[in-house]
């Protein structure tokens, strides 16, 4: 199992910490030594992730604050408190999501929810806690992606699914957009001359109710290829599947615009991996940027 390096005296912002990556990314921070903060749609199951952390290590700094991705309004406060806090925040997590939604839906923003929760919440995120970010010596934006990103296109026509919407088009949509932000701003340090880095990550196969839970929403089922798919698949648990993560929130060796991910696709120890052609487009990422401060309301 990978072994986190030390972490004591950092601040870290896991998205989506309550189940899955998130909640495994946390406690492995956590146990190394990071004051790290829960950032979780609903406080309950926050709380309760907080706790079976603790239980495992009691010596662990966790706080839970209810963060809402596909709500802008959420996003707004949950970076306002951490800035009226004033403290440097080292490392961002990017973790939260939600997969193959069976039926279109649109959040309070008017904005398609795989969008929303997957690009364009971490994305005003990321922009609203750059100045926390810019605080710390060697700060770090470290965004989940998805081996689905290779398979995606971003459509500027249709960018909110609402002519043809297709769960996993709109899902693979997405996570090709995570890449295409976390190279941005990869570019958008090194030219400002910015201490951080950004840097991305992907968990292969990994056993989390991300793969039911998108499915599910508004009385929906996955599909029979889908069901089928995730007994025969080859898989891993949350264990092994945060380690890309991990590795690029905490290791020396992640450099920056690194693409981190399992060895063998689906399963396997972290590597790095190859960035698909598309989230390699300079043009097609600065005018992506554009349109996520525009819908955002946001601005770096």
């Amino acid at each position: 199992m990978y072994e986190v390096p030390d972490q004591h005296g950092k601040r870290v912002v896991v998205t989506g910490a309550n189940s899955g990556t998130g909640k495994e990314a946390a406690k492995r921070l956590a146990a190394a030594g990071a004051e790290v903060v829960l950032a979780v749609r609903t406080g309950a199951k926050g709380e309760q992730a907080k706790a079976e952390i603790l239980a495992a290590h009691p010596e662990a700094v966790l706080e839970v604050r209810r963060l809402d991705l596909a709500d802008q309004a959420s996003v707004r406060e949950f970076a306002d408190g951490l800035i009226s806090d004033g403290t440097a925040l080292d490392v961002l997590v990017n973790n939260a999501g939600v997969m193959n939604v069976p039926a279109r839906t649109e959040t309070v923003d008017g904005f398609e929810l795989q969008l929303a929760s997957n690009f364009l919440g971490p994305f005003a995120l990321t922009a609203r806690l750059l100045p926390l970010l810019l605080k710390a010596p060697a700060a770090r934006v470290v965004t989940m992606s998805s081996g689905a990103a290779t398979g995606g296109r971003i459509d500027f026509a249709d960018l909110q699914s609402s002519r043809r919407y297709s769960p996993m088009r709109a899902y693979a949509q997405t996570k090709l957009a995570d890449l295409l932000m976390t190279l941005h701003l990869a570019d958008l340090a090194v030219e400002r001359g910015w201490p951080l880095l950004s840097v991305g990550a992907h968990p292969g196969y990994t056993r989390t109710n991300l793969m039911v839970s998108g499915p599910h929403l508004n009385g929906g089922r996955p599909g029979l290829l889908e069901s089928i798919g995730y007994r025969v698949v080859p898989s891993q648990d949350a264990v092994q599947g945060t380690e890309p993560l991990l590795y690029a929130a905490a290791d020396p060796g992640a450099v920056q615009g690194g693409y981190y991910g399992p060895r063998w696709a689906l399963v396997g120890p972290t590597r790095p991996v190859r960035v698909p052609r598309r989230a390699r487009d300079k043009a097609v990422a600065a005018r992506l940027w554009a349109e996520a401060e525009r819908l955002t309301g946001t601005s770096v």
